[in-house]
Order: C-alpha cells, then structure tokens, then sequence
C-alpha cells in the first residue's frame, strides 16, 4: 500500500536534473564571484588612498546595470540564452585572467581596476538577465517549479556569495593579491562548461525590422504600463533606496550605536544573510501557499520596513541582529516570489528586456538612498536614516498593496495561461 506522503511526494513535481546543473554553475561563480567582490576593494584601497578613488570602484561595479541595461535585455532576447550565460561566463574569465597577467607584471593600476570592475560587471548584468529569462523555458514555465528554483539560486548565492566567498577572497587577498581573481576565472571556466550542457531553448521571434533600441522601449513601456509588474519593479526600488540609506552608514551605526567591535559588525552581516537564507529556503513558499502571493509580498513589506525602523530604535546589540535577519528575511522572500511571478506572466519573447527594465528600475535608486542616507546622518544622527528608511518602506507598502494584490495576481496568471493556450 502506498502511504499518504508517498502519495504526495509523487504528485510533488520535482526540478529536472538540468537545473541541478544550473544551480551548480550558478553557486560555483558565485563563490568566486563572493571572494572577487571581497578582493577588489582591498585591492583599490592597496593601490590608492583616496577616498573618491575607492568609492569610483564601487560605482563601476554596478555601472553597467544602469547604462546598458536595457539595451542588455533586448539583445538577450535576440540571442539564444543558453550561449549567453556560458559566454558571458567564458568572457569574465578571459578578463579576469588578463588582470592576473597584469597584476605579475606590475601593470595594474586605478584605471585598469576601474575597466575590469565596469567590464566584469557588464559579463555579470548579460549572465543574470539571460538566466531569468532562460529559468522559465528550463521549467516549462511552471509556478511551483520557479518558485523551489529561485528560493534555491538566492539561497546559493546567499551562502556562496555572502557567508563563504568574501572571508575566502580576503584570505586569498592576505596570500597574493591577484590569487582571488584567479580563483574567479576558474570557477567562471567551471560554470561556463557545466551551462554548455544545458538543454538550448527557443530563440523568441520578433519583428527582423526592429532596432535594439526599439526593442529595449518596449520592454520598458511594457514594465510601465503593467500595474502589477510596476509594483513589482517599484518594491525593490524603493527597498533599496531605503537600505541605500542603512548600509551607507550601518558601520558606523554599529560602532556608535551599538557598541559592536568589528568582529561584531561580520557577526550583524552574516545575521541577515541567514536571515536571507531561511526566507528563500524556508519561508517564500510555505507562506505564498498560506495567503496567496499579492498578500505575501505585502506582508514582508511590511515586515522589512517594521524592521528597520525597530533596528534604527535598538540599543541591544542582540535585538539588532534578530531585527536585521528578519529584514533579511523578508527581502529574500520578496524577491523569490517575485521573482517567479514575473518569469510565468511575462511573454517569453520579453522576458530578457522585462528582467533589465525591473533591474534598472530596482537598482537605479539604491545610489540616492545612500547619499541620503549619509547626509541624514551628518545632519539628525546616525538613527535617522533608519527611521526615514523604515517610514518610506511602510508608506510605500500602502502605494504597491493594491498593485500587487492576490486578484491582480491571479488575473495576470489568468491571462498568462490563455495565451499559452491560445494559437
């Protein structure tokens, strides 16, 4: 006899063997995405002292997003995914490994530093949009599906690109300064030949006599003009305008508010990263089948605003840290159920510029909260950015509540599944 869980694992479909294959690509570059990230600050701090120096390479890390962008998502829609991921991976070895090259041979200095963090970043902004677009074909566009895989590629990145990677590229840093680059390129080698293996999916049509240009507006009017995938680009804006403003000053926050040493300050970052690894693994899921998805990602709205306004009021140093996971905690739940709701109502033949335009949107904002973050500091303290970052999260939850709500969630699922079904 075939007992009851039996019978439910059966029913439960599971992840194709191909994605286990994607998510081992994925955590493999992300461990050494994790340790290059760490290096290359200690790095430019290692060739220059100058603080506008040393901020100019954190710019052009996330450059690219914000200039080509969308122009990226329109020429992933033209290309087949598959080659992109792999060959974007491939490029950022061919980079990473010219840097080493330098690097034995005295040549590296600020400018090389700057091209390599905007190039790597470009290879970076062209593997990530190719993969959100490339996840849904792998799956058959199935919801449960993108949902277990999305909770799993941010847990991976979590784990590998958060806790293990950067004090890995710090040690590695303390050896030689270009082995963590090095550790990067292989495991971009490793990553590119483990996609190669993937199933290739469908190239979408589109009309041959459309521009690139073109084609990156249409993905972003198609953004704009959609309420729920709006609320869905707007929600990560507005959250990371707001944690633009924590993070700008959170060290000094925990030195001076806290009384954390520095050891403290690694023990309050590797608090939200476990935070963010129970929500993707743990929480997205159970929770999005409990209320529905519009009201889950309403609740860990306002779960992420309550929290950081509880963090900016905290004394304890303990409180702080289980107020921080819990912030992190609900933006990995945000995101993976996100996520997988735009990769099953978004037309295949718009998935890569849909990706870009939402990233755009998302990522463009994070730079103002950080500056508005460190002139409320200077100007009312350091608690003040984390009660005006707390205050903007939970008013914005009441402008995105109804642009996200379960009716309009299952309406756009509606819509989704007639077009699949029609000719």
């Amino acid at each position: 006899m075939t007992s009851i869980s039996s019978q439910g694992e059966q029913l439960r479909p599971k992840l194709p063997p191909a994605f286990t294959r994607l998510w081992s690509a994925a955590t493999i570059s992300m461990l050494g995405d994790g340790a290059y990230q760490a290096a290359l600050p200690l790095l430019a701090v290692a060739l220059s002292s100058d603080p506008v120096v040393i901020s100019l390479v954190s710019v052009a890390m996330v450059l690219p997003h914000l200039v080509v962008g969308v122009v990226a998502g329109a020429l992933v829609d033209r290309w087949d995914r598959r080659r992109t991921m792999w060959v974007s991976d491939l490029a950022q070895a061919v980079l990473l490994t010219l840097t080493v090259v330098a690097g034995a041979f005295g040549l590296l200095g600020i400018p090389a530093l700057l091209a390599l963090a905007f190039l790597a970043g470009t290879g970076q902004l062209f593997f990530e949009v190719a993969s959100q677009a490339y996840l849904p074909d792998l799956l058959g566009r199935d919801r449960t599906l993108l949902r277990r895989a999305n909770g799993r590629l941010r847990g991976a990145s979590t784990a590998a690109g958060q806790f293990a990677g950067p004090p890995l590229g710090s040690f590695l840093f303390s050896l030689s300064r270009t082995v963590p680059f090095l550790v990067d390129a292989v495991s971009f080698v490793l990553s590119a030949l483990l996609i190669r293996t993937l199933p290739p999916a469908p190239v979408p049509e589109r009309a041959p006599s459309t521009s690139v240009w073109a084609d990156a507006r249409e993905g972003f009017r198609y953004v704009v003009h959609d309420k729920l995938l709006l609320g869905l680009a707007l929600r990560p804006a507005v959250g990371n305008f707001a944690f633009g403003a924590v993070r700008a000053v959170l060290v000094l926050f925990a030195r001076d508010a806290l009384g954390l040493t520095a050891v403290g300050y690694g023990f309050l970052l590797a608090a939200e990263a476990v935070g963010g690894l129970l929500g993707a693994m743990v929480v997205a899921g159970p929770l999005e089948k409990l209320i529905g998805t519009g009201t889950a990602l309403t609740l860990t709205a306002v779960v992420e605003g309550a929290s950081v306004l509880a963090f900016g009021l905290a004394r304890n140093p303990w409180l702080a840290g289980a107020l921080f996971a819990l912030c992190g905690c609900g933006m990995a739940t945000t995101m993976v159920l996100g996520w997988s709701l735009r990769q099953v109502i978004v037309p295949a033949r718009l998935m890569g510029r849909v990706a870009a335009a939402s990233r755009l949107v998302a990522l463009s904002a994070g730079p103002l909260g950080a500056v508005l973050g460190g002139w409320l500091a200077s100007a009312a303290g350091l608690r003040a950015p984390y009660l005006a970052g707390g205050v903007v999260l939970l008013t914005m939850t009441v402008v995105t509540m109804s642009m996200t709500s379960n009716a309009k969630v299952q309406a756009a699922l509606a819509r989704s599944r007639e077009s699949t079904v029609d000719p």
